[in-house]
């Protein structure tokens, strides 16, 4: 094979050559004829004779002359090309004869590594793949489907949450919701247990037990793998901006998924009543000891200001001193009338009167008595008429009993306040559930969904070869 080809290929390349050169040759034979025949014709036109011999000077050689020329040129051109043709058939030759000649490829063949490859890809997809279709469409019981949607309102925030609207979502909320905690108690253990106590969950979903073993579960399980079987029975949907929670519930009839599903409503509504009496029980616990404690304070404000009159024997030291400011007033116009009196006097009698001595001698009292009353404001000395403590000291202590008794009185009322409206949140109902989607009852069967199944099984089946495959063949190439 390797000495044929560069055979063919000069064969092929002399051929090209010979048909070049022929058609070169005919062409240039063609001109003279083409002009022989033109000549013909020009000669056999009326006249031609008559102006051939007109003209048979300096035209007929001039005629003769140019024709010369055209055909110089043209030869030269097509020798050029003809040249140049040669030129790079023979490279083309130089080239081909230089070049490897490759050996034609044998027909393709099956090998022992593709019958391992159609063997693996039999083996891994199309018989679990053939046994899952055969398992869905022939073995596995109809399934029915029941939904229920619910949520939890709020007597006292409803009105709050429809003005804010979603501000509440982006501002995040620190405690869980009602709804948070009744989604949570939907998948718990203890509403597993509760559906079950009602209904029975064992029983039904172990009828087809092991015939139909991928959608049932076993008689003798558990509570725990009872648990895990709820969570495949009953799917919960919740929106945690709204508080919408839906639930479906399947089963092997479409009376018992709707007994489920309404189950699940019945005890979520026991629970929102259940977190009701806890608020409302725990709202009257606190709202009890804040009066109690606040009843507590009073009491001691007012035992203190008691002992304060007790001690001082002054029931109120501001009525007091005014009462005693009111002597000082008093004295204040005596001593201004005795003065003035003693000022008549001096004017009209000698310095000896009888009567301007007692003027004077009224004026001192009146002025001792002043001192002494002065001396009872700033003074603890009993012998002056004091209390035994001084005023300044007296109001300060005074005013500040009052006040720890008034804001004693404002605490009480306001939770006495507070246990009234616990008292009225406890006689109504705060929360309560809001059921928008009633248990339906499902008239054909949804699952299991054989198409969709079948699909995810088939993608997954060829990708778990394929890359099985690719590993293989990645390891015995490096291997």
């Amino acid at each position: 094979m390797k000495q044929e080809r560069p055979a063919a290929r000069r064969k092929s390349a002399a051929q090209f050559r010979t048909g070049r050169k022929s058609s070169g040759a005919t062409a240039g034979s063609d001109q003279p004829e083409a002009s022989a025949e033109e000549t013909g014709n020009a000669e056999q036109m009326p006249g031609a004779r008559g102006l051939r011999g007109r003209g048979s000077g300096a035209g007929r050689g001039a005629g003769r002359g140019n024709d010369g020329k055209a055909r110089g040129k043209k030869g030269r051109k097509l020798r050029k090309w003809r040249s140049r043709a040669k030129a790079a058939l023979a490279e083309l030759e130089t080239v081909r004869a230089q070049a490897p000649a490759y050996p034609v490829a044998r027909p393709a063949r099956m090998k022992q590594r593709h019958w391992g490859l159609i063997a693996s890809l039999a083996l891994m997809v199309l018989v679990p793949l053939a046994a899952t279709v055969f398992y869905l469409f022939a073995v596995a019981e109809d399934q029915y489907a029941s939904t229920a949607g619910f949520t939890v309102r709020s007597q006292d925030s409803s009105g709050a949450n429809d003005l804010l609207g979603g501000l509440a979502s982006f501002a995040g909320n620190t405690a869980a919701s009602d709804s948070d905690i009744l989604y949570e108690f939907i998948q718990s253990q203890e509403m597993a247990a509760a559906v079950e106590a009602r209904l029975d969950l064992r029983s039904h979903y172990s009828q087809y037990w092991p015939t139909d073993w991928v959608f049932s579960i076993w008689p003798e399980a558990t509570l725990e793998e009872l648990v895990w079987y709820w969570q495949r029975i009953a799917r919960i949907s919740y929106d945690s901006g709204s508080g919408l929670i839906e639930v479906q519930a399947v089963g092997f009839d479409a009376q018992m998924a709707q007994a489920v599903t309404r189950a699940i409503v019945e005890e979520s509504q026991i629970r929102i009543n259940a977190l009701n009496e806890q608020a409302r029980a725990d709202a009257m616990r606190y709202a009890e000891a804040d009066l109690m404690e606040a009843l507590e304070r009073l009491k001691q404000a007012r035992e203190a200001l008691t002992q304060f009159r007790t001690r001082t024997r002054i029931v109120d030291p501001e009525a007091d001193i005014q009462g005693r400011m009111g002597v000082m007033n008093n004295l204040q116009q005596q001593l201004a009338a005795a003065l003035i009196e003693y000022d008549l006097l001096a004017g009209t009698v000698s310095s000896g009167d009888v009567r301007l001595k007692q003027a004077r001698r009224q004026i001192e009292v009146i002025r001792e008595r002043i001192n002494i009353e002065r001396q009872t404001f700033a003074s603890n000395n009993t012998d002056t008429g004091a209390v035994g403590e001084d005023y300044p000291s007296l109001i300060s202590e005074f005013e500040r009993l009052t006040v720890d008794r008034e804001y004693a009185e404002q605490v009480y009322r306001a939770a006495l306040t507070a246990l009234e409206t616990a008292r009225d949140d406890a006689a109504r109902q705060s929360l309560y559930l809001a059921t928008y989607i009633k248990p339906t009852l499902a008239e054909e069967p949804e699952y299991p969904r054989r198409a969709v199944l079948s699909a995810l099984t088939a993608l997954f089946l060829v990708l778990i070869w394929a890359i099985s495959a690719l590993i293989f063949y990645s390891i015995r190439d490096r291997s």
